[in-house]
């Protein structure tokens, strides 16, 4: 599914072809809800980086969270003008980008059902607005992004 997405000044303008494209997977750790989430969670698709274009790339600017006292190699790129989320790369899979559905333009798809993960991190203030028999896990799921989407029908064979 072909997205394009944006930050809330304007300055940044990307777009990429996405293979996971429903957003289902709320994450409430720390860093999510803190550099992204603004209901205490985060949503990330799945897209292929060598789809990615960006406009505005001068705009664009890394962070590498602390992991267990650890610099994580993954970085959450974000618009160093007006502060908005927009994907997430990780070199340890690097034909793998992950937008924040938040930042996405493109009409998205409804998920079937919702999981909630790490909630082992999950703040107080935030409610979990889980429905009857979502998942909800602790800490991360076994199941990926990509078999998720293939056990509903949703991963899209062209990308």
């Amino acid at each position: 599914m072909h997205m394009e997405g944006s930050c809330h000044c304007g300055a940044v303008r990307f777009s990429l072809e996405a293979y996971a494209p429903v957003p289902y997977l709320r994450c409430y750790c720390s860093i999510c809800r803190k550099t992204g989430g603004g209901g205490g969670f985060a949503i990330n698709l799945g897209g292929r980086t060598e789809s990615l274009v960006v406009q505005g790339e001068e705009a664009v600017t890394a962070f590498h969270a602390m992991i267990d006292g650890k610099q994580s190699p993954a970085e959450r790129r974000f618009c160093s003008r007006c502060g908005t989320a927009l994907w997430a790369w990780d070199p340890r899979w690097p034909d793998l980008v992950h937008p924040f559905a938040s930042a996405i333009d493109t009409p998205l798809p409804s998920a079937p059902e919702q999981s909630h993960i790490m909630l082992a991190s999950k703040s107080a203030w935030v409610r979990l607005d889980a429905a009857m028999g979502e998942a909800q896990f602790e800490h991360y799921p076994v199941e990926s992004l990509e078999d998720w989407h293939r056990r509903h029908g949703l991963l899209d064979p062209d990308t």
